[in-house]
């Protein structure tokens, strides 16, 4: 149960920047009624949606105080950062369920496991830098590479904050 409580609450954390990794950029497939979720897991799911919505917004009202946008940028800047916001949700909808089976496989490490975990961890960090190059590209071209440059910086130190307290909130494996 603690690693349960654990999970949720690195998950919920990972949302802060709309956060678990795979080696692929496929989400992981849903349950099926075969495979049914337990009432544990759907709470997790359902408390992770709620937080997401949260910090979503108030990530968007720090990042608008922060970027000081005049109207014309606002109105190129909103629709492009919420398309970023949509696709980084699903690379970090890749975190989290890294860090459901860490939390799963924390007391029964094995190699292959922690190897697994590991390699997933860096797909998921690989993406989610591409996805950053890849809307930086997209605000350069609307907004010009000044302002591009300011998102990637304000993103990034987002996105470390959220790494920190992630990170720092997790087990070490073998501890």
């Amino acid at each position: 149960m603690r690693a349960i409580a654990m999970a949720t609450f690195l998950a919920v954390s990972l949302t802060l920047g709309q956060a678990s990794v795979a080696q692929t950029k496929t989400p992981a497939p849903k349950k099926t009624a075969a495979t049914a979720q337990t009432p544990e897991e759907l709470n997790i799911q359902e408390y992770i949606s709620l937080l997401r919505e949260d910090v979503s917004a108030e990530k968007a009202k720090l990042l608008g105080a922060i970027m000081q946008f005049e109207a014309e940028d606002a109105a190129k800047f909103w629709p492009i950062y919420r398309d970023y916001d949509s696709e980084l949700k699903k690379v970090n909808d890749l975190r989290v369920a890294n860090i459901l089976e860490y939390s799963r496989s924390y007391s029964a490490m094995t190699d292959e496991k922690a190897d697994q975990l590991i390699k997933n961890a860096i797909a998921y960090q690989k993406q989610r830098d591409e996805l950053l190059g890849k809307y930086y590209e997209r605000f350069k071209q609307e907004l010009g590479a000044v302002t591009a440059a300011r998102f990637v910086q304000v993103e990034h130190q987002l996105l470390t904050i959220i790494d920190l307290k992630i990170a720092s909130s997790l087990p070490v494996v073998g501890s």
